[in-house]
């Protein structure tokens, strides 16, 4: 069977469901899977647990989902700056599970390879190892963080072969590769679709082995989350 969809919305046809667990690629506003959030919220599932560095800003990105409030828990990094966020997260209407960027990375990470457990210093001492298990390496605590893996995987690539192979562009490599690997299923957008053969195989950032549904996006906009300037300088 082809890999290749039509639309967004038929490459989700059949796997969504409410309470599922889905990881969602982006960093800021790059590498967002912008034309596939759109149709988790038209397809108005609920109670979901997503997985994401961040969730979007003001009308973009998985802010949408907050807005329609089908999300009931976000495991994230970055939380700031997005004041729906913010103002669910207080209400006491979103669960929220904090975790450092690089742990988070490793956890996800470590979903795609089977690791159960691992142990970082990151977060000793902190809110963010209350209640996990910490033991001592070498003289030094470490605390205890699990693998996070997913019912689904959402993320944007910038080019894919027939066979799933996928490059990314840029900072768009972000967590999209790790989350590739740590989900039951995984549903690209890319840009661009390209003939099979047309990769050099030492430059595929993620073998198509992890991909199983892949769609043209129909979204793709190069936005800027902050434009700061100065003023030219006379000569």
């Amino acid at each position: 069977m082809s890999k290749i969809y039509s639309s967004p919305a038929a490459a989700l046809d059949g796997v969504l469901f409410d309470g599922m667990t889905v990881m969602s690629g982006g960093f800021g506003l790059s590498g967002n899977p912008e034309s596939l959030i759109p149709e988790i919220r038209a397809a108005g599932v609920k109670d979901l647990t997503v997985i994401s560095n961040n969730a979007g800003a003001d009308g973009f990105g998985l802010w949408m989902l907050l807005k329609s409030r089908q999300v009931k828990k976000m495991i994230s990094s970055y939380v700031g700056e997005n004041k729906l966020f913010e103002e669910q997260y207080l209400s006491g209407e979103l669960e929220l599970e904090l975790t450092p960027q690089g742990t988070l990375a490793e956890r996800i990470r470590a979903g795609g390879a089977g690791i159960p457990a691992f142990y970082t210093r990151t977060g000793v001492g902190t809110v963010v190892a209350e209640g996990k298990p910490v033991e001592v390496f070498e003289g030094e605590e470490y605390v205890r963080e699990n693998w996070l893996r997913a019912d689904l995987a959402i993320i944007k690539a910038w080019r894919a072969d027939p066979e799933g192979n996928l490059m990314y562009r840029r900072t768009a490599r972000n967590f999209n590769p790790n989350m590739a690997t740590a989900a039951k299923v995984t549903v690209v957008e890319v840009e661009e679709i390209v003939p099979a053969g047309t990769f050099d195989p030492d430059c595929i950032h993620t073998p198509g082995i992890y991909v199983d549904r892949i769609v043209l996006s129909t979204i793709n906009e190069k936005r800027i989350e902050k434009l700061t300037v100065r003023e030219r300088e006379s000569a």
